[in-house]
């Protein structure tokens, strides 16, 4: 059962937004092999607005997530493509349908 999730916020810098609409779509085939990730959503909040929101049944599969491929390429591009770092929050799961 999913008990924790995380939501990362992505601003993306003018004229970049397409290119961060891109990177978040083609990092669901990463995160497809990611065995403790459980749910993962690319999000679009306005024009260059974007996030991430992922869930986990334990510690170890958030850690992983945070430790792997997607965040790594994340925090590689970040620089070029976003307007400051990404936010990322660390929640605990209250109830889930």
């Amino acid at each position: 059962m999913e008990k924790l999730a995380l939501l990362a916020r992505l601003e993306a810098k003018v004229g970049k937004e397409a290119e961060v609409e891109a990177f978040l779509k083609n990092a669901l085939s990463t995160v497809n092999e990611e065995e403790g990730t459980i749910r993962w959503y690319a999000l679009k909040f306005g024009p260059s607005s974007f996030g991430i929101f992922d869930t986990f049944e334990a510690e170890a599969g958030r850690d992983a997530h945070l430790n792997g491929k997607v965040a790594a390429a994340l925090m590689a591009g970040a620089e070029e493509l976003l307007s400051a770092a990404p936010t990322i929050e660390k929640i605990e799961l209250l109830a889930v349908k």
